[in-house]
């Protein structure tokens, strides 16, 4: 019994077994098919099966609904379903790592801020990269890995600490360090980004207690602490998207201009515009599920 279960209600532990059983074996079988053949079933079970059953679905349209309301009813459909597909291929990509890894070795990376990133990194200047749960990041991370920069991240446990366990291997196996959210990581995440390191920030969720900002055209409390780190230790702060492919398989890998310092608030709101300004053209391929915006938890 790990130190994360033994306070738990047995209850709890048990759903939480069972549901990471359940992942296992789904993740084990798709790991037994060829690549695009895996990455394409896992698209199908987490919109038609998972997504359904477990109630992700309904969520995901609630918030497409609630957010872009000027969409067809069937384009809202569309959406919602095509969003837990990306998810799904998603999390079986990050699992395929060395399969990733050497897709993304040769893949271009568009924008500015690349070379932006490589100058900081020749003079060992820290850089924080942000992005949100859109396309695929590790795409990026994984081209980025593969010419030479060790991308650390800090992350977010999940509440299922049975599945978290294997879930933060697969990150570490990308390569560059990885930090769980908390005094531990954070003093380590902080560490890495005074010594010049680069770092990934994912910063579209909920943060209670956080200033209240526009995303999406709604208000949205939101994490400023990106943006507050930046001007802290003079870092870059570079938004970046890997954008799923008409193929379903491959990216176009986006590092955008950097971010000028100003104050936290107002780059944070930099940061929402350019997220959703891609959302806007890709509203599939961003994680509808959770609930970014607390005020319509009623909806879900």
């Amino acid at each position: 019994m790990t130190t994360e279960t033994t306070h738990m209600p047995l209850s709890t532990r048990v759903v939480f077994r069972a549901t990471d059983l359940v992942a296992r074996g789904l993740i084990g079988l798709a790991l037994a098919l060829p690549y695009a053949v895996r990455v394409r079933f896992m698209g199908w079970a987490m919109a038609s099966v998972v997504g359904p059953v477990a109630g992700y679905l309904r969520r995901a349209r609630a918030h497409v609904d609630f957010a872009l309301p000027h969409l067809p009813d069937a384009e809202k459909d569309r959406i919602a379903r095509a969003s837990l597909s990306n998810a799904g291929r998603t999390l079986i990509e990050n699992y395929s790592t060395r399969a990733l890894l050497a897709r993304q070795a040769h893949a271009e990376i568009d924008g500015p801020g690349f070379d932006a990133m490589a100058q900081a990194a020749a003079a060992s200047k820290p850089v924080i990269l942000v992005t949100g749960h859109f396309g695929n990041y590790e795409a990026v991370r994984a081209a980025l890995v593969a010419r030479g920069f060790a991308v650390g991240g800090l992350y977010r446990a999940m509440k299922n600490p049975y599945f978290n366990a294997h879930y933060e291997r697969t990150m570490q196996a990308f390569g560059g360090p990885v930090f769980p959210q908390g005094r531990r990581g954070t003093a380590g995440f902080v560490r890495h980004l005074k010594g010049g390191g680069q770092l990934v920030l994912l910063f579209d969720q909920h943060a209670q207690g956080q200033p209240t900002l526009q995303f999406l055209g709604h208000a949205a409390q939101t994490a400023i602490s990106a943006a507050e780190l930046a001007l802290r230790y003079d870092a870059l702060l570079i938004p970046f998207y890997g954008i799923r492919a008409k193929d379903g398989l491959s990216f176009g890998c986006v590092m955008e201009a950097p971010i000028p310092h100003s104050t936290a608030e107002t780059m944070t709101q930099a940061m929402n515009d350019s997220l959703g300004a891609r959302i806007r053209a890709h509203p599939e391929q961003w994680f509808w599920v959770p609930r970014r915006w607390r005020s319509d938890a009623d909806m879900a």
